[in-house]
């Protein structure tokens, strides 16, 4: 049986600035799920301009409450653009909720999106549309070859750190001098 240590669920990827697709270029990718099938994980600092109020009413749902006029939507990753995610602390209760953590819960059924428009949803929250998929040692390779560096998921990070602000500070929590970092792979 194969020892699990190396598998990422439930941790932050921070592309390092040899990635120069745009898709991923300084991006912090919530990992939530890795394992020997591959990884899933979604981008939580590269808002878009829509708000999630446009989406809600685009979806026919009726919103009492002021909070998603005031939450941008977030791009997720190049795959299914279309489908939503909602990353959140893990209180209440939706038909499509996992939970990753004590602290981090991923949601994708409607019901999370009615509670927010009924200011009935989660305190901390980031919606996404989309989410990146490894296949089966991809994301190790790239770990490998320096595109990648990664440390356990913050709440902090998630929630409250400004989305523009989240890779600078996820590289500062790895003590990484982002004005320091050695733009060549394979060297110690």
């Amino acid at each position: 049986m194969a020892f699990k240590s190396h598998f990422l669920t439930n941790h932050l990827l921070i592309a390092t600035p040899l990635i120069r697709d745009t898709h991923f270029y300084h991006a912090v990718t919530y990992i939530c799920e890795h394992n020997t099938n591959g990884a899933v994980g979604i981008i939580i600092n590269h808002p878009t301009d829509i708000k999630l109020s446009t989406a809600l009413e685009q979806m026919n749902i009726t919103i009492t409450s002021e909070q998603p006029k005031q939450i941008n939507l977030c791009y997720g990753g190049p795959v299914q653009q279309e489908r939503g995610f909602v990353i959140h602390s893990p209180h209440g209760q939706w038909i499509s909720t996992l939970k990753i953590s004590q602290d981090i819960a991923i949601t994708t059924s409607q019901d999370i999106l009615k509670s927010i428009a009924h200011g009935e949803g989660p305190q901390e929250m980031i919606m996404c549309l989309g989410y990146a998929g490894w296949s089966p040692n991809q994301l190790e390779q790239e770990i490998k070859e320096s595109a990648w560096l990664h440390c356990p998921a913050d709440p902090d990070i998630l929630f409250r750190v400004p989305q523009a602000q989240r890779w600078k500070f996820a590289m500062e929590k790895l003590g990484c001098d982002i004005n320091k970092l050695i733009l060549q792979p394979g060297h110690a």
